[in-house]
């Protein structure tokens, strides 16, 4: 269902999205802060002046079993929100799924330039809240799922590729879009011959706890919609 949070509902998500951070980060806070570089986008994200020395064993052990990635911008998901802004065709009046949303950030930049709808789809139950308080913070419209709706027009994918094991999402992205974009500041080339390069982004994780600057580089490729096989000109004829 599509989320129209009030002001009351929008705080005590806000208040739970805190209780969830502070269950792995007891001294972390969420913040509301403007994006880098994307006009106009605010996200609720860990403080910026968060210690980046060693954390206690009991907090390391919290982030492992829980870690909450949700309350960064990571740096793909930032490149592929200023490319979107910047490229608003690309989106407009589509729709668009934005899969693993995390923070929320990608699906939050489509509907800002101008998709029809927005599909925030994540198994996390964490980014999924996130992305609920973040899209309530833009004044943006997004429908929060747990699985992919069978068909959309674009599919966005940011920062999902750092585990090869989520490699096979690029063809079950294709299954349920006629376009894909992917950004992915850790791998150089896809490989699958489909997607192709179409740009290179710098952009780094929002706030920056210490992430290699090596991953600061943020490369979009894109799967065109595929010619249906019956119209596609037949090669044999003279």
């Amino acid at each position: 269902m599509s989320d129209n949070l009030t002001a009351t509902d929008h705080e005590a998500s806000v208040a739970e999205a805190q209780r969830r951070l502070n269950a792995t980060l007891p001294m972390a806070r969420l913040e509301p802060v403007s994006l880098p570089g994307c006009s106009g986008i605010r996200l609720a994200l860990i403080n910026a002046d968060f210690p980046t020395g060693p954390l206690p064993g009991e907090v390391m052990n919290a982030v492992v079993e829980r870690p909450a990635y949700w309350a960064f911008c990571w740096g793909s998901g930032l490149g592929l929100a200023r490319f979107l802004l910047g490229n608003p065709h690309w989106v407009t009046g589509k729709s668009v799924v934005d899969l693993g949303s995390g923070s929320g950030v990608a699906g939050i930049a489509a509907a800002a330039a101008g998709a029809a709808t927005v599909v925030a789809c994540d198994t996390d139950p964490d980014a999924r809240l996130a992305t609920r308080v973040n899209a309530a913070l833009n004044g943006q419209q997004l429908e929060i799922s747990t699985t992919l709706p069978a068909r959309c027009d674009l599919l966005l994918m940011a920062d999902i590729l750092y585990d090869r094991a989520n490699l096979p999402l690029l063809s079950v992205a294709q299954r349920h879009a006629d376009e894909v974009l992917v950004a992915d500041s850790r791998i150089r080339e896809l490989p699958d011959p489909g997607y192709a390069r179409i740009a290179t982004i710098s952009a780094a994780t929002f706030p920056n706890l210490g992430e290699f600057d090596e991953f600061a580089t943020v490369r979009v490729f894109h799967r065109p919609r595929q010619t249906p096989r019956s119209s596609r000109p037949d090669s044999s004829a003279g």
